[in-house]
């Protein structure tokens, strides 16, 4: 008997923490549904790239924050592998801005990716998933959303609600054997440090008693340890690869 590869979903997998869990995850056997929105160009590479290696990925446009585009989003990725095991809530975005000079579009914006997108893909995920009664789902918050980041409030408040909201549905959907749960991921070597000086970089470095950044493999491994059996008996928690920024 052919042995059925379990499913994978991640949003926001064109690039950054998100391009390293889609790579590792075909490696490691998962079939792999690699969304994006605005970044067709490096979602393109990634999907040719992973083909040309004989791993069955698929790839697919939708805004996370469009409940009508998610929804086609599950359904192709049914139509595609006929199963969702792991959906991986990754897509957000970042912004630096005094908590005066936020508008209220960028307020709604933040939380209209980094928080409704959770909850869209998640509840529509779970039309297939709930039935099934297993599965997992890993939701990508950050430290700022347990600690807070000054110059930083709508993006710490979007990670803060992740964190409840992953909580909240590891206790309802335990009974039913589906697992939810939190990484936390410290300070990260993707394209979200582009603006920051030599000196600001420094600067997380000395804060790290690690004494360094961390990179996106950190969490894609972490992903995948939750996604396997090893995260079988956890559920509800925040996990934190930080280098011990925050303890």
């Amino acid at each position: 008997m052919n042995k059925i590869n379990k499913t994978v979903i991640i949003t926001g997998a064109s690039n950054g923490i998100g391009k390293e869990m889609a790579i590792l995850f075909a490696k490691c056997g998962f079939n792999v549904l690699i969304n994006y929105f605005t970044s067709k160009f490096k979602a393109r590479e990634l999907f040719n790239e992973l083909i040309s290696q004989g791993y069955n990925v698929r790839i697919f446009k939708a805004d996370v924050s469009k409940r009508n585009e998610v929804d086609s989003m599950i359904d192709y990725c049914i139509d595609e592998f006929g199963r969702i095991d792991v959906l991986i809530n990754n897509a957000g975005i970042a912004e630096s801005k005094l908590f005066t000079d936020i508008t209220e579009n960028d307020w709604d914006r933040m939380f209209d990716i980094n928080l409704k997108g959770v909850f869209n893909s998640t509840q529509s995920a779970l039309r297939y998933i709930l039935p099934k009664k297993q599965g997992k789902i890993i939701n990508i918050s950050s430290i700022w959303g347990m600690v807070g980041a000054s110059m930083e409030v709508h993006y710490s408040t979007s990670k803060a609600a992740i964190i409840g909201f992953t909580k909240a549905l590891a206790k309802e959907l335990g009974p039913s054997n589906i697992k939810v749960n939190c990484i936390a991921p410290g300070v990260i070597n993707t394209s979200m440090l582009d603006d920051y000086s030599t000196d600001d970089i420094n600067y997380l470095k000395e804060q790290t008693p690690l004494g360094k950044l961390g990179k996106p493999s950190d969490i894609a491994k972490l992903a995948l340890f939750l996604a396997k059996e090893g995260g079988d008996f956890i559920t509800g928690q925040v996990i934190s690869p930080n280098g011990g920024f925050v303890i």
